[in-house]
C-alpha cells in the first residue's frame, strides 16, 4: 500500500464525544465474536474508532497498563502509553509535529504494519519503547472500526542496535590493530615504534568501546554507578578534542574548543561526560564536509555549565523529529541508532542535566548539554 502523504499535523484533532464513545464501545461489545477475536491475539490488542479512540481491549493490554478498559475508553494510543508528545498540543495524540513520524499512527491510518518508536513517561522518568503495530479494518454493521495489535519489540531492537554497534565499532578497531601488527615484522625500529604507538591507541579505543556497550546496558537497567568529582573543564576539553583529531573522520576537518572562563570547574562523572561529548563530536565530524570546523565550547553560568558542539550542516526535518529515539539512525536503514539516545539517557538520567539541539539553515547544528555545577 502506498504510504499516505504526511502534512505537519497529519491526524485530525476532532474526537468522538464521551457519549458517542460509550455508544460505540457498547456496539463493539455486543458484536458476535469480537471479544473472542481480541483475546485470541497473543499480544495486547484493541479496537479503535475512526478518530483513533479506544473502544475495547483484550486482557493482555489491560494487564500491561494496569488500568481497566473503562479508564482507557476514548483515549488514543499515545495517551494510553503516556507518549511524551501526546500532551504537546491541545488535540492530544497524533496532532503534534513529532506525530508525523509516528509509526503507530501511520499503521492505524493506513491499515498496515509499521514499527513505532515511542518515548513514554513513567513514575521513574522516561522510557524508550519499540512496538510493531498491526492494524486492520473491522466492520460492524454500517460502521467501520480498526483492530490494532501491539507487539513489544523493545528487547529485539535494543539487542539489534547494541549488536550492530559492537560489531561495527569493535570490528573496525580490531581490524586496525591486526593490520598494524601485521606490518611490524618487516619494519625498522623507528617505524615499528610508531606503529606500536598506533596499536596501543587503537587497543585503548577497543577497550573503551567495550566499556561503552557494557555501561549502556547497565544504564538501561538502571544499574550504572556514577563517580561525581570536581572536573577542570579547560584541560578536559583540550584532551577530548585532541583525541578526536586523530580519527579518520576528522581528515580535512578541524576541531576548535573554547572554555569560558579558563578556570571553570564542575562536579560530574568525567568518564560519562567524555562519552556524551565524544558522541556529539563524532556525530558533528561525520556530518561535516572537508574544510569545515567543529566547535566545542563551555559557558559558565551561575548554577550550571553548558557544553555545546556545533557543526555547519543542517539536519533534515524527519531527522530532527526522531533524533533521540533509540532505534532511529541517520545512517543506513539498519544503522546503529544508539548515539543520540545514549547521549540523552546518560545526560538526563545519570549526570542530572539536560540535552537539547537546534538546526537551522545559515546557522548549522548545535547540541547543548547543560549540567548542574554542584
Amino acid at each position: 500500500m502506498k504510504p499516505a502523504k504526511l502534512p505537519t499535523r497529519f491526524a485530525p484533532a476532532a474526537r468522538s464525544s464521551a457519549d458517542e464513545a460509550w455508544r460505540q464501545s457498547s456496539q463493539v461489545a455486543q458484536a458476535p465474536h469480537v471479544h473472542a477475536l481480541l483475546e485470541c491475539f497473543p499480544v495486547p490488542a484493541m479496537v479503535l474508532n475512526q478518530k483513533r479512540q479506544l473502544l475495547a481491549a483484550n486482557q493482555k493490554l489491560v494487564c500491561l497498563l494496569g488500568r481497566p478498559v473503562e479508564a482507557l475508553l476514548g483515549l488514543r494510543p499515545g495517551e494510553i502509553f503516556k507518549c511524551i508528545h501526546s500532551t504537546e498540543e491541545q488535540g492530544g495524540c497524533g496532532t503534534s509535529v513529532f506525530c508525523s513520524m509516528c509509526g503507530a499512527t501511520r499503521a492505524i491510518l493506513g491499515h498496515r504494519t509499521e514499527e513505532c518508536r515511542m518515548t513514554c513517561r513513567t513514575p521513574h522518568g522516561w522510557q524508550a519503547l519499540d512496538l510493531r503495530v498491526q492494524a486492520a479494518t473491522l466492520r460492524i454493521g454500517p460502521e467501520q472500526f480498526t483492530v490494532v495489535s501491539l507487539m513489544d519489540i523493545t528487547s529485539e531492537k535494543r539487542r539489534m542496535v547494541l549488536e550492530q554497534m559492537f560489531f561495527h565499532d569493535v570490528l573496525d578497531t580490531a581490524t586496525g590493530i591486526h593490520g598494524v601488527l601485521d606490518l611490524l615484522p618487516g619494519l625498522a625500529d623507528p617505524e615499528a615504534a610508531k606503529l606500536l604507538t598506533m596499536a596501543r591507541r587503537l587497543s585503548g579505543d577497543l577497550v573503551e568501546q567495550i566499556r561503552a556497550g557494557r555501561d549502556l546496558s547497565a544504564a538501561e537497567r538502571g544499574e550504572l554507578q556514577t563517580n561525581m568529582r570536581a572536573l577542570q573543564v579547560a584541560p578536559f576539553l583540550a584532551r577530548l578534542c585532541s583525541l578526536y583529531r586523530h580519527l579518520a573522520i576528522c581528515a580535512g576537518k578541524s576541531i576548535e574548543h573554547r572554555c569560558s572562563p579558563d578556570s571553570a570547574t564542575i562536579c560530574t562523572d568525567e568518564r560519562l561526560l567524555a562519552r556524551v561529548l565524544g558522541n556529539l563530536i563524532k556525530n558533528a565530524l561525520e556530518a561535516s564536509s572537508p574544510g569545515q570546523t567543529v566547535t566545542v565550547q563551555f559557558d559558565h553560568e551561575k548554577d550550571a555549565g553548558t557544553f555545546s558542539v556545533h557543526n555547519q550542516s543542517v539536519m533534515p526535518e524527519p531527522v530532527k523529529l526522531q533524533i533521540f529515539q533509540r532505534s532511529f539512525s541517520t545512517k543506513a536503514a539498519h544503522g546503529r541508532g544508539i548515539g543520540t539516545y545514549s547521549i540523552k539517557l546518560l545526560t538526563e538520567c545519570y549526570l542530572k542535566g539536560r540535552v537539547s539541539f537546534s538546526s537551522e539553515a545559515g546557522k548549522g547544528t548545535t547540541f547543548t548539554v547543560t549540567l548542574p555545577r554542584g
